[in-house]
């Protein structure tokens, strides 16, 4: 997914990058994957960018991309600055962002590792686990 095989978050002290670890009354819907600031992310998927958007309605320096494949569901990747258009069409490999560093929001002592965040909806509207295999 990005331009070297990313390992998982795993834990520090905001918590869990897995998919379903607790964030209080919520669950964590997605995977973490740790990324280098600057860095390029591939697309693991083939499909259609639907949505460019902001995480944080507080904070519009961070971005997300949306790439909806053949089947409807939609692949979200968090902190990122796109590299692609809206409507524009992808294939598994292409370049769509760069790695926005989330340490800016969550600094150190505390400390959150830069990562991309990645998130499947189906076509059911259910979260489905990313990166299995990875």
């Amino acid at each position: 997914m990005l331009t070297t095989i990313a390992p998982r978050r795993g834990t520090d002290t905001w918590g869990s990058g897995a998919f379903g670890a607790s964030r209080g009354n919520r669950l964590h819907m997605g995977v973490d994957f740790v990324a280098a600031p600057e860095s390029t992310l591939l697309s693991p998927v083939k499909g259609e960018v639907t949505k460019l958007g902001y995480p944080y309605g507080d904070d519009l320096s961070y971005r997300y991309v949306e790439i909806t494949d053949k089947d409807g569901s939609r692949h979200r990747f968090f902190y990122v600055e796109p590299l692609v258009d809206l409507r524009q069409k992808v294939r598994s490999g292409d370049k769509i962002g760069i790695v926005q560093d989330v340490t800016r929001r969550y600094p150190v002592p505390i400390g959150m590792k830069v990562h991309v965040h990645y998130e499947i909806i189906n076509k059911d509207g259910l979260y489905e686990e990313p990166g299995r295999g990875y």
